[in-house]
């Protein structure tokens, strides 16, 4: 059963999830959806391989505001 959800956000990051979601050819809904069946996965339903990975980053040097620099020209 689909049930509407209003969220209250940022003006830039809403046309920013709107260019995105053109360009993927997908409803900002859904994309939303996709995110939150994602992000509240449990432990245990987790890969082998992604376990492995999970934190790998902690300990680099990679900085987060890099990481972040790359997903925004990447997604952007």
């Amino acid at each position: 059963m689909k049930t509407k959800l209003t969220l209250r956000l940022d003006k830039e990051v809403i046309e920013n999830a709107k260019r995105y979601s053109l360009k993927k050819g997908e409803s900002v809904s859904r994309i939303v959806e996709k995110f939150f069946k994602t992000a509240f996965v449990k432990e245990e339903e987790i890969t082998p391989t992604v376990k492995k990975l999970k934190g790998l980053l902690k300990r680099s040097e990679v900085k987060e505001s890099d990481y972040k620099k790359f997903l925004e020209e990447k997604y952007l």
